[in-house]
């Protein structure tokens, strides 16, 4: 109990350093393609529409309301039979967030554009933006302010200090992004991009601006190197790197996971093992049963703060439906090596 009133002082300490400086992420950034780079919208390389949902709960033992995040995406190819040699992707994402005792609530929704050209008969450019509106509000009532503490509790009927100018704001937000895609034949395929987001730098804050304080929220930028190899009729394998920085803080995670034909092309068994730097070791385990993809990950605590949630810090899924419009656009040429004939 004195460890989740610990984590709340913190919480309360930092509460504006961690509006201002802190974006919404998933340790599954390969199954949020719309939130990690805007020029993904309609890069979908074996179907014509893709619907997909993550899920993430995240500090449980150590906070009395746990972090959760949820989104849900779709996107589709346009235009394929307009352009001889390339596509257009619309898109849209919608994510909420729900963060600690105090209610925090995020809502964003955003619709996402990319345009996709060949450039030859092996290699593919995509750039992409999005455009957002965000909603954030926060329940003061459950909250303790560090002038509420006495020496050994936190005393709510204590005054405090603590005064917000609101407690709902709203923003228009703005990322942008560009990919490259190499595939020269049906068993290998490398993907790298590169994304900026809060391109227009929102102010985001539920406190009066002052001439000491910078409310805007950083750009972040994000790059990602992904591959796919077919080594055979059995296995493919796909090594994913992502790297991600805003203000002074960086994210770098790292590692692959394994497909596995369970016989005919259309189901498949995957596992695989990521790491995020200095942080958690990641878990992958998942099925691919024709169309829908499932994929569960657990990050185990590695860092100091694995003291206070016995290793446990978060667990995710995500479950991604690829699908075509008709029956004659499945014969199409798959840019990824795959299983199904």
């Amino acid at each position: 109990m004195r460890t989740k009133r610990y984590f709340s002082l913190l919480a309360a300490c930092g509460l504006h350093l961690f509006l201002s400086a802190q974006d919404l992420h998933f340790s599954q950034f390969m199954n949020s393609p719309l939130l990690t780079n805007p020029a993904n919208t309609g890069f979908i390389p074996q179907a014509d529409f893709r619907l997909g949902i993550n899920y993430r709960n995240q500090w449980s033992p150590i906070m009395s309301v746990p972090y959760k995040t949820m989104s849900v995406f779709g996107d589709v190819q346009a235009l394929r039979n307009r352009f001889e040699t390339g596509w257009l992707g619309l898109g849209g994402v919608i994510l909420r967030d729900v963060a600690g005792s105090g209610n925090l609530t995020s809502t964003k929704v955003y619709g996402s554009v990319a345009y996709h050209q060949m450039i030859n008969s092996g290699s593919l450019i995509s750039a992409g933006f999005n455009v957002g509106w965000a909603n954030k509000q926060i329940n003061v009532t459950n909250l303790k302010f560090p002038d509420q503490y006495d020496g050994r509790f936190f005393d709510s009927h204590l005054p405090t200090n603590v005064a917000l100018a609101a407690n709902n704001i709203n923003y228009i937000d703005l990322q942008a992004g560009l990919n490259y895609a190499y595939f020269p034949n049906d068993r290998v395929y490398v993907n790298a991009g590169f994304s900026a987001m809060h391109v227009n730098r929102p102010r985001e804050s539920f406190f009066d601006q002052t001439a000491t304080a910078d409310n805007r929220i950083p750009i972040r930028y994000t790059g990602f190197l992904n591959g796919s190899f077919k080594i055979d009729e059995q296995w493919i394998i796909n090594p994913n790197i992502y790297y991600s920085e805003q203000a002074q803080a960086s994210e770098i995670v790292g590692g692959l996971n394994a497909h596995y034909n369970l016989g005919d092309g259309q189901n498949e068994l995957i596992g695989g093992l990521y790491y995020r730097w200095n942080d958690a070791v990641i878990p992958m385990l998942g099925l691919v049963y024709k169309d829908y993809t499932f994929t569960f990950t657990y990050d185990a605590t590695i860092s100091t703060l694995k003291n206070y949630d016995n290793t446990r810090g978060a667990f995710e899924f995500s479950l991604i439906k690829n699908g075509f419009f008709s029956a004659g656009t499945m014969d199409r040429q798959s840019l990824c090596p795959h299983f199904k004939n």
